[in-house]
């Protein structure tokens, strides 16, 4: 397979684990981005771009971009932070304050800090709805709106996983009176001079390659790869078409095709951005620092508010234990990142962005191919782990590539 890119010298291991991911562990198509101190110091792309392609296919490009699914979270969440940093926003505020229709069934001491670190009690809707519903941002606004809590809103914390889309949407667009994806357009793509889009614009339609659900490598032929099967409880979780896991990743039903050019339009900040590998990780870059040397998004006091452990235990929906800032998985057993000070999201099933302001370290990885894992994707933490490697021995002021 080649690799095509560079890397900054120490950082030799991350080209060395993203080669390893095409021989071994199964990978079709990736990007892998990392910058220090708003620096890039990694850049590296490989295979082809669609997870489906045949020998011989359009192959990945720089500029190739994927659906990044969840990951798009972390986006949606700066979103917020910095209505927030520009006085525009209160934390602390009852989200019915700006949005009195979300008083409705019990959730009327809902906090906007609840929406974010996933306390807010409606990661499930009693009735889904179809991909073609959940595109339209009224619909879904009015659905989380009406739904009552699985818990008391603010006193337990359990994946968001969908209807994230329109808590954070809703609530932006009250307060903005824009969409949530126009505002990230204009607020943080644009300034950052990042290649990323929540409702892909139609002149941006040929750099995006088709994903797919790919198996797990066997481990027989001598590949090095780690097959693990999930704990009981969330295989069962998984399994029970009742429990809260299911309810939460079913909140669109059937599963919206990916491929879809009308889904990649569509404006759903819980889960369908797409993004290029150095658009993730620089976008993580600006909020704790400057990008080669201008915007930076995230005052010192907005990064800090972002890593705040605001949730932490056992996940309702997720069932193992998760830790959130405000809206930003944090590092842990669960989600592992580069650091005990990280912030983050990974996209299930594979992409992974983060952010690490003690080391400097702002991370992007995309691909095409899906794994069935939520978190945790052993592409991904390879690259990571290759990145812990590199700066352990790197000195702070390190140049790009």
């Amino acid at each position: 397979m080649d690799v095509h890119g560079s890397v900054a010298e120490g950082f030799e291991p991350v080209g060395e684990a993203f080669a390893e991911n095409f021989a071994s562990r199964g990978e079709r198509g990736a990007a892998v981005a990392v910058y220090r101190h708003g620096r890039k110091v990694a850049g590296l792309w490989a295979g082809a771009r669609d997870a489906d392609g045949e020998p011989g296919s359009a192959p990945w490009e720089r500029s190739t971009a994927q659906i990044v699914r969840s990951a798009t979270k972390g986006v949606a969440a700066a979103v917020i932070l910095l209505l927030h940093q520009r006085g525009e926003l209160d934390l602390d505020a009852p989200v019915g304050t700006y949005w009195p229709e979300y008083k409705a069934a019990g959730k009327e001491h809902t906090l906007v800090r609840h929406l974010l670190a996933h306390r807010a009690g409606v990661p499930v809707l009693d009735r889904p709805l179809t991909p073609e519903q959940a595109a339209d941002p009224v619909l879904g606004a009015e659905a989380v709106a009406a739904q009552a809590p699985a818990w008391e809103p603010g006193t337990d914390h359990g994946y968001h996983a969908q209807t994230y889309s329109w808590l954070t949407g809703e609530l932006v667009r009250r307060v903005t009176g824009r969409p949530i994806g126009e505002w990230i357009a204009r607020e943080i793509a644009g300034p950052v001079g990042a290649d990323l889009w929540v409702g892909l614009p139609a002149s941006e339609t040929g750099r995006v390659g088709r994903v797919r659900h790919v198996e797990a490598p066997s481990p027989a032929g001598g590949l090095k790869t780690l097959r693990t099967r999930p704990k009981r409880a969330v295989a069962e979780a998984y399994a029970d078409p009742d429990s809260l896991t299911r309810r939460a990743f079913g909140a669109i039903t059937p599963l919206p095709d990916e491929n879809d050019p009308a889904y990649r339009a569509a404006v759903l900040p819980a889960s369908n951005g797409i993004a290029t590998a150095d658009g993730l990780a620089r976008f993580y870059a600006s909020l704790i620092g400057e990008v080669d040397g201008g915007t930076r998004l995230f005052t010192p006091a907005t990064a800090e508010l972002a890593r705040a452990e605001h949730s932490a235990g056992p996940d309702r929906v997720l069932v193992v234990g998760t830790r959130f800032g405000l809206g930003y998985m944090l590092h842990g057993a669960a989600s592992p990142l580069l650091a005990p000070g990280s912030f983050g999201h990974p996209g299930r099933g594979g992409s992974l962005g983060f952010a690490d302001p003690e080391s400097g370290i702002a991370f992007g990885y995309v691909t095409n191919g899906f794994r069935s894992g939520v978190t945790a994707d052993p592409r991904a933490q390879a690259l990571v782990r290759a990145v812990a490697s590199a700066i352990s021995t790197k000195p702070a002021a390190s140049t790009g590539p």
